[in-house]
């Protein structure tokens, strides 16, 4: 399984609109070939720090997703907005429970 961890700074009058974006993308993210979540977040640290946390279940997967038009069309979106580059870690996961 990959876990994409991915993080962006927008401006505090931003962060509703990018954090929308991104729960817009939901249902047609969840519906691609191996997402098993997508889950958009904004953090109740920093006012001005928006996220989402992806589960695939593999690197290819993934990499489906990362190449898409959806993927583009969102980036347009939400790229204008950001006030440094994404921030994002990958990991290499095994579920251990569930």
């Amino acid at each position: 399984m990959l876990i994409a961890h991915v993080t962006f700074i927008v401006s505090e009058e931003n962060r509703d609109s990018a954090l929308q974006t991104l729960v817009a993308e939901v249902e047609q993210v969840r519906a691609m070939n191996g997402c098993v979540t997508f889950v958009p977040f904004a953090d109740a640290s920093d006012p001005q720090k928006v996220g989402v946390m992806h589960e695939w279940n593999t690197a290819d997967d993934f990499a489906g997703y990362t190449s898409s038009a959806e993927f583009a069309r969102v980036g347009k979106s939400l790229r204008p907005m950001m006030l440094a580059p994404p921030v994002s870690h990958r990991f290499d996961a095994r579920l251990k429970e569930a």
